[in-house]
């Protein structure tokens, strides 16, 4: 199994490799990286490359490491009971499956995302780190326990929001994706939108990349959205000299779509009005 990127997904080298030394070593892939870069779309493009079936987890603040495994519903078990039901009598019936145990009982090699593990609590990390290394774990009310068939591929994404403990790094195979450069980014652009301009695609880069490095930039504009930029540029069939910005008006042509709160907004008009005032 090797990972050479995809029609729709431009890998680096650095990317190809930390991907296939994680199916190498059968360990999870840790891949961090500025919100917007493509950790969340890697694990679905590395899928159809691999030709495997997907099976995705997405974390919350409120996710707890054994709803991965399997949760209890001892509730309707109990209203049951007091009604009669038949279905009492099985455990089983009150027991749904988790992501991790639909991924350990496929009869085929999976991948398995969990994404933005950051945003749960600490320990949710620590909770999972048995079955991480043995790939199983045991059911109590049943008294069974569930191994892997098949090793999955397992792609684990965070946004840097919070420190993952040493233990669970130990683990992880880890591979941060640094923000592509212009010449990645215009092979990114090409994927989505091949038609475009190469006058219209260069001016719309070099403001882009002008606006990320612009000093006291909350939010860096990301990947995704220099994405939906360019495609309201092209709508508006706007031109290269459409894009000029000067002293009077600092803001970039649609720029909802690059600037996503009112600091940085300001923070263009502060510059505008310096730059009239410099006159």
């Amino acid at each position: 199994m090797q990972f050479q990127g995809t029609k729709d997904y431009v890998a680096t080298e650095d990317l190809k490799i930390a991907v296939n030394a994680a199916v190498t070593l059968e360990r999870p892939l840790l891949v961090k990286g500025e919100p917007g870069t493509g950790k969340t779309e890697l694990a679905k493009q590395v899928a159809e490359a691999l030709g495997l079936r997907m099976i995705e987890w997405n974390v919350k603040s409120t996710t707890r490491a054994q709803q991965g495994l399997y949760e209890y519903d001892a509730v309707s078990r109990l209203r049951d009971s007091q009604l009669g039901e038949e279905r009492v009598h099985e455990v089983k019936n009150y027991i749904k499956k988790g992501k991790l145990w639909e991924a350990f009982e496929a009869d085929e090699k999976v991948v398995l995302l969990i994404d933005e593990i950051d945003k749960a609590d600490i320990e949710f990390p620590n909770d999972l780190l048995q079955e991480l290394d043995k790939m199983e774990f045991h059911v109590y009310e049943t008294g069974e326990t569930i191994k892997a068939r098949h090793r999955p591929v397992m792609i684990i994404t965070s946004n840097n929001e919070k420190e993952l403990p040493d233990a669970f790094l130990r683990r992880c195979f880890f591979h941060y994706i640094r923000f592509p450069d212009a010449e990645t980014m215009k092979k990114i652009v090409e994927v989505h939108h091949p038609h475009i301009k190469p006058d219209l695609l260069s001016a719309a880069l070099t403001q882009f990349y002008e606006i990320r490095e612009t000093q006291g930039l909350k939010k860096k504009p990301s990947t995704s959205e220099v994405i939906d930029w360019l495609k309201l540029l092209l709508a508006e069939d706007l031109s290269p000299e459409d894009l000029k910005r000067d002293g009077a008006n600092a803001l970039p042509k649609l720029h909802g779509a690059l600037l996503k709160n009112e600091q940085d907004v300001h923070l263009f008009e502060r510059l505008a009005f310096m730059a009239r005032r410099g006159r």
